[in-house]
């Protein structure tokens, strides 16, 4: 019988956990990750560490491949018929593309926030308990109660619901929106976030409520952002990888790479010179 992702997980973590040179556990790892859509190839030789309980930001012009490499981390690029994904990716030393996994199951463990707030069309409280119905993650309504109050107080916005929960999530705010999805994602359990712009429609003060939200999820996930904002990366991140044209430039500490980046093409794209 084949392992479920959470008997492999388990298994693995029973054992000796990947870390880097620096000492600190990897909670993902992609190794010579290509991507083709059709002919066309998106992405190449891709060896990337994602350290656990970190924010990595992922940085780049417009169609150099972060948003590709993101959607690899919870197999969303199955979606996409003419997609193929090569090379190995790991959820702690769990191969997420064996054919055994359970996608449903590693999207649980490996959730998405996207660019544009995307509420259900039904209730706040229906909106984040979702997910753990149909996981079955509670076993009656007041513990499922407990889940949508918790996972709305950890997205910062249970103070500012907790009188309506049963109003449309579609009447919320853009900010009031994305934080929502945030605690639907959270309401899973989730090991690690993945947000692919999440702040790109907000205006600047909900953008500083979901950057200090993710400043504390940290504590508790593993966070991997895509954004167009350096200013966002330098706030947000402890890790950034730069990507050009389908490939990682370099990776390393947000501070060293804003400061002193090995690589010359990092250096002009901070700068502003390109992208």
């Amino acid at each position: 019988m084949s392992p479920t992702a959470a008997e492999a997980a388990n298994a693995t973590e029973a054992g000796a956990r990947a870390l880097t040179a620096d000492g600190d556990p990897i909670k993902m790892r992609g190794d010579k990750v290509c991507v083709f859509y059709g002919d066309k190839q998106a992405l190449f030789d891709i060896d990337l560490d994602i350290r656990e309980r970190q924010v990595t930001a992922l940085i780049g012009p417009s169609g150099c491949g972060k948003s590709t490499f993101l959607r690899c981390l919870n197999r969303m690029n199955d979606t996409i018929d003419i997609c193929r994904v090569a090379g190995d990716i790991t959820l702690d030393g769990m191969d997420i593309y064996d054919p055994s996994i359970d996608v449903v199951e590693l999207r649980a463990r490996v959730g998405m926030v996207f660019q544009k707030p995307n509420p259900f069309p039904k209730s706040i409280y229906e909106n984040v308990a979702y997910g753990p119905r149909i996981h079955g993650l509670s076993r009656s309504k007041a513990e499922l109660d407990d889940i949508v109050a918790s996972s709305l107080q950890k997205a910062g916005l249970y103070e500012e619901v907790k009188d309506r929960l049963d109003a449309p999530g579609t009447g919320l705010s853009g900010g009031q929106q994305q934080r929502l999805c945030i605690a639907r994602a959270i309401a899973v359990s989730p090991e690690v976030i993945l947000m692919d712009e999440p702040c790109s429609a907000l205006d600047p003060i909900a953008t500083a409520k979901v950057e200090e939200l993710i400043d504390e999820l940290r504590e508790n996930y593993t966070i991997v952002i895509v954004t167009h904002s350096m200013q966002q990366a330098a706030r947000v991140s402890q890790r950034t990888a730069f990507f050009h044209l389908g490939i990682l430039v370099e990776e390393g500490p947000t501070q060293d790479m804003f400061t002193n980046p090995r690589d010359r093409r990092t250096q002009d794209y901070i700068t502003g010179r390109f992208g």
